[in-house]
């Protein structure tokens, strides 16, 4: 049984490192979050010490260490900014760390973190989920043992709504979350990389406050993506329906299905890092870079191969946002 820590007890993804934590069979003994609200501790570890403050904390595992109860392992679930510091948090206390995705924000600070890693001795892990699923894997295993020199024609539509909350809170602020391409897509960019091979080229052709849609050329797939947070974008048969995630790839005109399955992946990822069998900085690289260079790119407009959902008008400003 491990000693876990935690980051960002009272954020959206927390619990399911949490469930995760609990369902590997190891034990969380300190969590630390700017904000109080944090009852879902008492679910799974009611136990566990809390700390409003990160000096209060880091002290707290700081006299854990050298006992029985040291801790072995902190999970970072805090806003995307401040992976960096808290990983540095972990990797100091004497801990291994698992960070959720995206990573980091650019690659400047992967190269940063494996320095740190170097000279701490402690390994670092993320959340890449995808790689897990087992319709993912499929794919991989499809694609791998198909025609070396098939390149393929490849949509990903994503659109997960989000409310007028979400552009007063840090997800709203670009330097702060990446913008939607990180927020929402950075999974995604990674199995497509990981499935179709390095990029080549990467083109956006439509970035805005709640969507972004454009172009990736890969080793083996020309990728039109278009991701929104945006209830004006679903389909108007889920909007009917009172759905509010649309969740679509086609490959080749063939859609491809991999909606379920989602909320258990964490569990797995853990049960992978512990069993040694985890995705480090390395692994976290590729789709870093693709997100720091749409975050940093031109928007072209409709010019050239552009997904069909591009075209969607899109509302100027942020509604409901008051300054």
């Amino acid at each position: 049984m491990k000693n876990f820590a935690l980051i960002g007890a009272a954020g959206y993804i927390a619990p399911r490192h949490l469930r995760a934590i609990k369902d590997t069979g190891n034990e969380l003994v300190a969590a630390y979050d700017l904000f109080d609200s944090v009852g879902i501790l008492d679910s799974f570890f009611p136990h566990a010490s809390f700390f409003t403050g990160q000096a209060s904390f880091c002290s707290h595992l700081a006299e854990l260490a050298g006992t029985d109860g040291k801790v072995d392992i902190v999970s970072v679930c805090s806003p995307n900014h401040l992976h960096q510091t808290h990983i540095r948090c972990g990797l100091d206390a004497g801990a291994d760390v698992i960070c959720e995705k995206p990573l980091v924000l650019g690659p400047e600070e992967i190269e940063a973190l494996r320095a740190a890693e170097k000279e701490s001795g402690h390994k670092i892990s993320t959340i890449l989920q995808l790689r897990l699923h087992p319709s993912i894997l499929a794919l991989k295993r499809k694609i791998g043992e198909g025609p070396a020199d098939k390149t393929y024609d490849v949509d990903l539509t994503y659109i997960t709504p989000r409310g007028k909350w979400y552009y007063a809170s840090w997800k709203g602020d670009v330097r702060k979350s990446g913008g939607v391409a990180a927020n929402i897509g950075v999974h995604f960019y990674d199995m497509l990389q990981w499935v179709f091979g390095s990029v080549k080229q990467n083109i956006v052709h439509v970035a805005s406050h709640d969507r972004v849609a454009g172009y990736l050329e890969l080793d083996r797939a020309r990728v039109r993506y278009f991701l929104s947070i945006s209830a004006e974008c679903l389909p108007q048969s889920f909007s009917a329906e009172g759905r509010r995630t649309f969740r679509n790839i086609s490959i080749d005109g063939e859609e491809y299905e991999f909606s379920d399955g989602f909320t258990e992946l964490h569990t797995e990822s853990y049960r992978q890092i512990l069993a040694g069998n985890g995705f480090g900085l390395d692994d976290a690289m590729n789709s870093v870079n693709i997100i720091s260079d749409i975050r940093s790119a031109v928007p072209v407009g409709l010019k050239g191969d552009y997904h069909p959902l591009a075209a969607l008008s899109s509302r100027a400003g942020i509604p409901g946002l008051q300054v």
